[in-house]
């Protein structure tokens, strides 16, 4: 199983961290062992001084996928869920300055929290229009929906498929939006989809 996500997905969020608009999707990995598993605390890091939350909506391939088709993507993946792609920010900002690649921030055990997945055929919306939120000790930070996404899901699950196979079990974040921040220990983290609450985060 791999975790493939995408950067910069949602113009608001780019605009907030002073990067460019992309003209293709930026996509980077998280190995197996990032996942914040059996409802865990999340620990922050000693090496961090500055651990940002970024919540995100995630699908879940069902199917192999190689070479398809944008139209053919809704064939590949039966779930969908809310996660957080945790970014040790400061980190971040010296490897880009560097040219530097991002694991070192992005890909650390227990930064990918995943929550309740829901069948697609559960939900009352479709795919491309999705409203999400992350609580922080119960105050809305990020509001997002996925039809204000620069790349669609559709084009994200075609295009990864062109440089790599996706799996039965991959999961793929598909960015997030405006509204990124810090965490604290001792902070409350909650995810929405629509009306689900789909994952608690406590913060140590």
């Amino acid at each position: 199983m791999k975790i493939i996500c995408i950067g910069r997905n949602y113009a608001n969020h780019a605009k907030e961290l002073e990067n460019s608009i992309p003209s293709e999707p930026v996509i980077f990995l998280k190995p197996q062992t990032a996942l914040l598993e059996n409802d865990r605390p999340f620990h922050i890091p000693p090496w961090s001084s500055d651990l940002h939350h970024e919540i995100e909506l995630v699908l879940r391939i069902h199917r192999e996928a190689k070479n398809i088709a944008s139209c053919d993507s809704q064939f590949y993946f039966d779930e969908v869920t809310v996660g957080i792609d945790f970014t040790a920010r400061d980190v971040q900002s010296r490897l880009k300055a560097k040219g530097h690649p991002w694991e070192r921030a992005k890909a650390f055990d227990d930064s990918a929290v995943v929550g309740r997945f829901v069948k697609l055929e559960e939900l009352e919306k479709p795919i491309g229009d999705l409203r999400f939120q992350l609580t922080k000790n119960g105050e809305i930070l990020q509001d997002g929906h996925s039809a204000n996404m620069l790349f669609p899901v559709s084009d994200l699950i075609a295009e990864i498929s062109t440089f790599m196979t996706l799996k039965p079990g991959d999961l793929v974040f598909t960015g997030t939006p405006a509204g990124v921040g810090p965490i604290k220990s001792g902070d409350r983290l909650e995810g929405r989809l629509e009306d689900r609450v789909l994952f608690r985060v406590a913060v140590q």
